[in-house]
Parts: structure tokens; C-alpha cells; sequence
């Protein structure tokens, strides 16, 4: 197969390990005797600083003509001004609306060789595998906002607006995906408050009741939902949301494997470039230390195979890769937990190793 892949390092530690999933795809590249292309652009604060634009023209129309996009990380405390005229994380909610991303892919999956690393007990999440869904351009993010007034008088306001073609297309591919896994769904929103949320559990009603009769499907409100992602995970399979509470609760759910570095992200749409990111940050405070964890980067780019260009034993060999690292002891220091740790160019190497016996 040849593919355009494009390259958006960003900033912090997103160049740091964005190198590291470019080596892991360049080698399956050779294993598997496939012609990826790669070509590198900015994106957030490095764009800003040298053209001004947190998403510069020349990154969209790459992005555009590419087949997939894997994406470092954005921001930092460099580029954090409440003034600025714009900030790095506008070049990552406009490319996701220009591509028509709509889809936010989370697979929370526990390694079982780190399940001593998680914050919690061993008995309540062993075993989860939870993979959500999360409604990416539309919401309150991209709601008509604004202020007013001065002084003790000055308020803000941001709109929740969703409408019924966006609930019924995040649904839709949520559903697909639990008739795939273990055929259960489970909707997060806040009818009982927000009429948006209302709107999103009367259409998600319909679309199951029609389309999705045999898929065990059940709703539950945002706020149990972040009690019981802590006492009961294992209860859940595939979990579709808005994106205010896809953006909380993912975060929430994504202590439970113990590290951030270890959990990736697939952003899609509906027939144009996918997006494949790490579920962190940009980092600043370790940026250049070589002691990221670049796993997160590295499954991703496993979902860009998987996702963007059907090569689904690629795929597997990544993940069988990054899973025999850790089989092996190998951990940086964020799943060290206090024992030898390596850095990020070791641990890709590592798993670039293992590609290759």
C-alpha cells in the first residue's frame, strides 16, 4: 500500500514522541513491504510563533490531500495569555471542524502487566476495556459565546447547541462499533438539567429502537457515570457522549490504566483523513528530557492503521509489540512507580525491536 501520512509534532513533547511513531510506522513499512509518505507541518504554538496561525493554510490543504494525520501534542504556558489574539488549541478544534472530525475514538484498555500502576484497587479494574465515543465538533465548544458589562458586572456566556443529524451520526457509528464488541451501549447525558441533553436522548432513542434493536442499550446521566467509571468500570463496553462530558469523563477514565502516556486517540469523520493523537498534553515541564512515555503515540499510529488504511495485522503487530515491552519490564517513569525506568527514545526503540524479530 502507499499512503500520505502527515506529521503535526506540535509542541512540548510532541515532537518527542510523534518521532517515535513515525519510526514504528516507517517499520512496518519495510516489514510489511508498504510506500508511506511522510511529510511534516505546524500546528498550535510553533505555528503561532513563526506564521502567526495556530493553523496555518499550507497544514490544512496537506491534511486534506493526505490519507491519515498523526498529531503530537498543542499549547503550553508560553502560548497561555488570556489576551493572545488566538491560542494553540484553535489550531486543534479548527482542523478537527475542516476535516470534518466528528468522531472521537478513546479506547480505555487496561495492560494487564500495569495494573498495579492504576490509583485503584486491583479487584474493581481488572479487566475493563471501555471504548468511548466522543461528539467532537459540535456542543458547547463550538457554541456562540461572548461577554458583556464591566467590572462586578461583567458576565460570559457560551451556547450547548446540538442538533438531531449530529446525535444521530455519533450513534449510529457508537452502535457499529458495540455490535462488534460485546453488542452493550451506553449513552451519557444530563436530560434531567440541559435541554440539549434532552434533545440527544430522545434522538438516541429513536435511532436504537429503529436501527439497533438487538444492541443492549441503556442511558445513564454524566454525573453517576463519573462515579461509576471509579467503582464499577467493568460494567461498561462502549460509551458514547457529547463533547463537553467526553472530554471529562475520558480524562477521568483514563487514570484508570494508571498513566495518560499510555492511552492514544483516533479522531474520524465521514470519508476524509482520520487524525491519531495520544490523549495528553504537550507536557512543557518534560519537554527535551527524553522521559515521555511515546506508548500513547505509538498505539495511535496502530489506529491509524487500523482505522485509515485497513491494514488490521499491522495494526496488531504495534499492539503485540507494545505489549511484549511490558512483558518485558521495560517502563518510562510515569509507569515506573518508583523502579528503573527508561527514556523515550529507548522505549521506541524497544518496541521497534520487537517489530522487527
Amino acid at each position: 500500500m502507499k499512503a500520505n501520512i502527515v506529521l503535526l509534532p506540535g509542541d512540548g513533547i510532541g515532537p518527542e514522541i510523534s518521532s517515535q511513531a513515525a519510526r514504528v510506522l516507517e517499520t512496518i513499512s519495510g516489514k510489511f513491504g508498504h510506500d508511506f509518505e511522510f511529510s511534516t507541518h505546524l500546528i498550535g504554538g510553533i505555528a503561532i510563533d513563526q506564521t502567526g496561525d495556530p493553523l496555518p493554510q499550507e497544514t490544512i490543504v496537506a491534511c486534506r490531500e493526505s490519507q491519515a494525520i498523526l498529531l503530537g501534542a498543542v499549547g503550553g504556558p508560553k502560548w497561555d495569555d488570556p489576551t493572545a489574539k488566538t491560542r494553540p488549541e484553535v489550531g486543534l478544534l479548527k482542523i478537527r471542524k475542516e476535516l470534518g472530525l466528528f468522531a472521537n475514538l478513546r479506547p480505555i484498555q487496561l495492560f494487564d502487566q500495569l495494573v498495579d500502576a492504576s490509583p485503584l484497587k486491583r479487584e474493581i479494574i481488572e479487566g475493563t476495556n471501555i471504548l468511548f465515543f466522543r461528539e467532537l465538533t459540535g456542543g458547547i465548544y463550538f457554541g456562540e459565546s461572548g461577554t458583556s458589562g464591566e467590572g462586578a458586572d461583567e458576565s460570559a456566556y457560551q451556547s450547548m447547541v446540538y442538533s438531531v443529524s449530529e446525535v444521530e451520526r455519533i450513534i449510529r457509528l457508537a452502535a457499529k462499533a458495540a455490535r462488534s464488541r460485546s453488542n452493550r451501549l451506553t449513552s451519557v447525558d444530563k436530560a434531567n438539567v440541559l435541554e440539549p441533553s434532552r434533545l440527544w436522548r430522545r434522538v438516541a432513542a429513536r435511532v436504537m429502537a429503529e436501527e439497533f434493536p438487538d444492541v443492549d442499550y441503556d442511558v445513564v446521566l454524566v454525573d453517576s457515570m463519573a462515579m461509576h467509571l471509579i467503582n464499577r468500570p467493568r460494567d461498561f463496553d462502549v460509551v458514547v457522549t457529547g463533547n463537553m462530558f467526553g472530554d471529562i469523563l475520558t480524562d477521568e477514565a483514563s487514570m484508570l490504566p494508571g498513566s495518560l502516556g499510555m492511552l492514544p486517540s483516533a479522531s474520524l469523520g465521514s470519508g476524509g483523513p482520520g487524525l491519531y493523537e495520544p490523549i495528553h498534553g504537550s507536557a512543557p515541564d518534560i519537554a527535551g528530557e527524553n522521559i515521555a512515555n511515546p506508548l500513547a503515540t505509538i498505539l495511535a499510529a496502530a489506529m491509524l492503521l487500523r482505522h485509515s488504511l485497513d491494514l488490521n495485522e499491522e495494526a496488531k503487530a504495534i499492539e503485540d509489540a507494545v505489549s511484549q515491552v511490558l512483558n518485558d519490564g521495560l517502563r518510562t517513569p510515569d509507569i515506573a512507580r518508583g523502579g528503573d525506568a527508561i527514556g523515550t527514545q529507548e522505549m521506541g526503540a524497544a518496541v521497534i525491536e520487537r517489530l522487527s524479530n
